[in-house]
């Protein structure tokens, strides 16, 4: 690594959750850069109020690590990220979100991956830890698994998120490559990833690069599961062979949602989550309007 390509900003966009935010700048505060390069942290505060100021300043009086603190007024997660992404240098950009926090070696291994391997970004896994012992269907169900694969491997779009991911710089000096605002509600990072690929940019997975998602106990409820599935399925790509796919799985789904239960809860569930998902596009196509869940509510 030369001396050009030495700084990496770590953005993070928050809302209404200093918690959350205070957690993640300490763990942020002692990552391992092995001498190889520095970074900063960028706060994107998506909240009018300014709900992550104090935490940032009381951050900012205890640490050497630069933290630059700024404000996208209007809640949409797109614009947040984009305005972190005005405020940061460097030529390497990590996203984190706020309810998360990395391992010491986090940005090290990222950094590493993105080299060895040539990508233009490289993505890792996110594990769950709970505030509090989620019930069994939670468990056996697994809905706060994500997919995880061996280092090296090359990732389509629908692989990816931004919940932990290093991109090369260069790539936003095109204004075309900032996030979409129609996707201020979410999937907004599935949307960049896709349109990304199909420029031809690759982006890598770095297994060791784990960081932690807090998962706090509001999110059990089934409602929210629900809700996020609504939301996911809403995506404005979901166009074409999506909306046939989905018109076709809905009513099969509702036709087996009334055996399921025979399987276990669990099983009922994720049945559910999918009838959920497809129900958004089908309401997407139809302009019905489904609700929000931005803060695990």
């Amino acid at each position: 690594m030369t001396s050009e390509t030495n700084h990496v900003s770590v953005c993070i966009c928050t809302y209404k959750r200093p918690r959350f935010l205070k957690r993640l700048l300490e763990e942020l505060g002692c990552q391992d850069t092995g001498g190889l390069f520095t970074y900063s942290i960028v706060v994107a505060d998506n909240d009018h109020l300014q709900s992550g100021e104090a935490v940032v300043r009381d951050f900012a009086a205890a640490s050497s690590i630069p933290i630059r603190y700024c404000v996208e007024p209007r809640q949409n997660i797109a614009l947040a990220r984009n305005k972190a992404i005005e405020n940061a240098s460097g030529d390497f950009i990590a996203f984190i979100d706020d309810d998360e926090y990395p391992s010491p070696d986090w940005l090290i291994r990222l950094v590493g991956a993105i080299e060895s391997y040539g990508a233009d970004g490289v993505l890792g896994p996110v594990l769950p830890c709970f505030l509090t012992p989620p019930p069994d269907w939670i468990i056996r169900g697994r809905f706060f698994d994500r997919p995880s694969f061996p280092t090296g491997t090359w990732l389509r779009w629908g692989q990816t998120r931004t919940g932990n991911v290093l991109f090369r710089r260069r790539i936003f000096d095109d204004p075309a490559n900032s996030f979409r605002a129609e996707y201020g509600r979410g999937r907004e990072d599935s949307d960049f990833f896709r349109r990304m690929i199909a420029k031809g940019m690759r982006f890598v997975w770095c297994a060791e690069a784990t960081v932690h998602e807090t998962v706090p106990p509001e999110r059990f409820r089934r409602t929210y599961l629900l809700k996020r599935a609504l939301l996911q399925g809403r995506a404005p790509y979901n166009q074409g062979w999506p909306v046939a796919k989905s018109l076709v799985a809905a009513p099969a789904y509702a036709l087996a949602l009334s055996f399921l239960p025979l399987l276990g809860h669990h099983v009922f569930m994720r049945y559910l989550i999918k009838e959920c998902y497809h129900l958004g596009v089908i309401f997407a196509l139809l302009g019905i309007d489904s609700p929000r869940t931005r803060n695990g509510t």
